[in-house]
């Protein structure tokens, strides 16, 4: 176990000296014509991030087969991929174009190098991202199944992931972004549930949308109970909700994921703008305050799912993060989603999350295609 005290260190991305100036507080003994002209610089600085997204939680190593319907036992081998669906999630806004930062902790070891060099590598800020040296990044063997389908055995006893202390954050990171993006994985354990906890807080109190993907994995948490009752927890807080069909029914307790009116008696709520169901293949449903409705979705052979709705996540926050107000317009918001299916599709029919994001040339390309 790691000792309470932090001997870990961020990852500085590159900068000139100009990008690295630091503002400083004005002294009490300035006039209060130039404290009103630094808060409006700091007013038009923040603006300028409005797009950011930030994407906290968990990053590891995938190790899938390299072939499918096999179990882990009988494999002949894996191909090692970059995972977490945090991570996923940032890599897909950035590679569509957005902008993303991703925040949490890694082990200082090669994998956790690594895992930092492809977020830079795909124009992800990692200044967020901390490193362990007594804790190991997360392992995951991935069990492919011949519809591409997925069964997950995990290595964190404990791994860097859940050791992310409240004092380890980003603040000044956080409040930059427009939408502040989780999952669950990161509530199972302290010290990352306070941690987690936290960030949110930090989020709101800086006016950040916040974005909740549940993203269940039973066999990380204790029980089913728990799972139920963690993942359950903020739902509240949160503003833009995805879950998918299979999640719908775990949370539920059994409910039909399918009727509408399950979904909003018992997972609408007040504070949400937009909830989102994903059907893998058959596309996904959305609901908010004013309307709700179906988008189909685009059919493709699967090879690997690992990832899928990372993707769709990505291409709706990304849609989001340049219009805010999208989901108050169903027109656009249906483009949005047609859009992110599409996502969806074209990264099941790849192996591994992170090599199957597309681009938003490729998928303009499968959407041209389907409507010809």
């Amino acid at each position: 176990m790691a000792p309470t005290g932090c001997s870990c260190f961020p990852v500085t991305l590159e900068r000139s000296k100009k990008g690295s100036f630091k503002f400083v507080r004005n002294s009490s003994s300035l006039s209060g014509s130039s404290k009103s002209l630094s808060l409006k610089k700091k007013s038009s600085i923040q603006e300028k991030n409005s797009e950011l997204i930030v994407c906290f939680g968990e990053m590891l190593i995938d190790f899938v087969p390299t072939s499918a319907g096999v179990s882990l036992a009988d494999a002949d081998g894996f191909k090692k991929a970059a995972g977490g669906a945090p991570a996923n999630v940032a890599v897909g806004i950035s590679r569509l174009g957005g902008s993303a930062a991703f925040m949490g902790k890694v082990g200082k070891d090669e994998f956790g190098y690594m895992l930092a060099d492809i977020l830079k590598e795909n124009n992800v800020d990692n200044s967020g991202m901390r490193f362990d040296p007594h804790a190991r990044t997360a392992l995951a063997f991935v069990t492919l199944r011949s519809d591409g389908e997925r069964e997950f055995m995990f290595y964190r006893n404990p791994s860097a992931d859940m050791l992310l202390q409240e004092k380890e954050l980003d603040v000044n990171l956080i409040k930059k972004a427009g939408i502040f993006h989780y999952g669950s994985i990161s509530l199972i354990e302290e010290p990352c549930r306070s941690a987690h906890l936290a960030a949110m807080d930090i989020a709101k109190r800086a006016g950040c949308i916040l974005s909740y993907d549940p993203n269940l994995r039973l066999p990380l948490w204790p029980s089913a109970e728990a799972a139920q009752k963690g993942i359950m927890s903020i739902w509240n807080q949160a503003e833009i909700i995805k879950i998918s069909e299979e999640e719908i029914e775990f949370l539920t307790g059994g409910d039909d994921p399918y009727d509408d009116e399950v979904v909003l008696k018992k997972l609408y709520h007040p504070n949400l703008k937009l909830l989102l169901v994903t059907e893998g293949p058959a596309g996904c449903r959305y609901y908010t305050k004013e309307f709700k409705g179906k988008v189909a979705g685009i059919k493709t052979d699967a090879v690997d799912t690992t990832g899928a709705g990372d993707s769709f996540v990505a291409a709706i926050l990304n849609s989001l993060g340049s219009d805010i107000n999208l989901y108050k317009d169903e027109q656009k918001l249906r483009e949005a989603l047609l859009f992110a299916n599409g996502c969806g599709a074209l990264t099941v029919q790849k192996k591994g999350a992170i090599p199957a994001l597309p681009t938003k040339e490729a998928v303009n390309q499968l959407l041209q295609q389907t409507t010809d």
